[in-house]
């Protein structure tokens, strides 16, 4: 069994001729959180994109469960036990909730199918409750819930959130950390993108801070908690 499901090394991304990534290394072990910081602009998103496939990276290596997954593409890389939580959501408008959520089942890797329809309507009150409405439908919260119910659906080992809260009320924000902890107390493995350090911190076993594309910090969650003056420096606005 590998040691990493997630093995990032050396990685550079560009957009055109922006260089992106530069030499960024990025592990995820089983069952582990990590959460993923910095501010705008700093590289998170195409960390996620280039470990998920969506980006090719000129340089490095990315393997997925000790597999080289560099070269993979993005549904390869998902059959192989990673689900995506995109920042804007990427929700079916037309199909209705349910839809939404059977159109993605599918065993796990190993052929678990822990993540039943009823599993996440209980884990997701509010969706049972608009089960037949459509996704457009949805505040941006639901639509929140849809998405990672979605993924859960495909009885992922890792869940990746990309700006877990962005954009939603503080009661429904709440709401989504309580799950991201049930999720984790299920002992799917994340990776967690979001502006919220002191909430990112309460869930997360590690912090890898990214300034301008490169790993300026990584550590346990509990140290970078006890230095403010980083938080200050890399995450302060």
């Amino acid at each position: 069994m590998a040691e990493w499901l997630i093995e990032a090394r050396g990685l550079h991304s560009y957009y055109g001729a922006s260089h992106i990534l530069r030499g960024v290394d990025f592990t995820l072990g089983r069952g582990e959180a990590v959460g993923l910081m910095g501010r705008n602009g700093m590289g998170k998103t195409t960390l996620l994109r280039t470990m998920l496939g969506f980006v090719r990276p000129r340089a490095g290596t990315v393997r997925v469960n000790g597999r080289d997954a560099t070269r993979d593409a993005p549904h390869r890389i998902a059959r192989a036990g990673l689900a995506y939580v995109p920042e804007g959501r990427g929700i079916f408008a037309n199909l209705s909730v349910r839809e939404n959520l059977l159109m993605a089942a599918r065993p796990g890797v190993d052929g678990r199918r822990d993540w039943t329809l009823e599993r996440v309507l209980d884990t997701f009150p509010r969706l049972a409750e608009r089960i037949g409405h459509g996704g457009g439908q949805l505040s941006g919260g639901e639509q929140q819930m849809l998405t990672i119910g979605r993924a859960l659906m495909t009885h992922p080992e890792v869940l990746i959130l990309d700006e877990a809260t962005e954009g939603l009320a503080p009661l429904i924000a709440a709401d989504i950390w309580a799950i991201l902890r049930t999720v984790r107390a299920s002992g799917i493995a994340a990776v967690i993108v979001d502006k919220n350090f002191a909430a990112v911190n309460a869930v997360t076993d590690r912090t890898v801070i990214l300034v301008k594309g490169e790993v300026v910090y990584q550590g346990t969650s509990r140290e970078l908690k006890a230095q403010p003056e980083l938080h200050l420096r890399y995450l302060g606005v």
